[in-house]
């Protein structure tokens, strides 16, 4: 079984930028759906992005497109997360998430509700200051 360990939350201020990481322990993350999702307190959990390992296919939610970036590290086994120009409203525990994805899918296919994902870290806090 996958387990996922999460890495690289800090405090930061508006504007400034943070790297999150994703590594298993154990098994692999090729051919899978790694998704990033972010709860802030009083707020139900949401996708933040996503992406298909397969074929390197990413998704976004709206709020932080042409903000964050994920992507993939093969040779590290990492999927990794780059948030730039973060605000306020970024704070939020950071947990990613995979599950085995079939041949082909796309990035938008493997967003959606952390329940459909197996595979799961403790989180990193992530805190934005204004």
């Amino acid at each position: 079984q996958v387990q996922l360990v999460e890495s690289g939350g800090g405090s930061v201020q508006a504007g400034g930028s943070l790297r999150l990481s994703c590594a298993p322990s154990g098994g692999t993350l090729s051919s899978h759906c790694v998704s990033w999702f972010r709860q802030a307190p009083g707020k139900e959990r949401e996708g933040v992005a996503a992406i298909a390992t397969e074929r390197t296919s990413t998704y976004y939610d709206g709020s932080v497109k042409g903000r964050f970036t994920i992507s993939q590290d093969n040779a590290k086994n990492i999927v990794s997360l780059q948030m730039n120009n973060l605000k306020p409203e970024d704070t939020a525990m950071y947990y990613c998430a995979a599950k085995i994805a079939p041949p082909g899918v796309s990035g938008f296919w493997c967003y959606g509700k952390i329940e459909g994902y197996p595979y799961r870290g403790q989180g990193t806090q992530v805190t934005v200051s204004s």
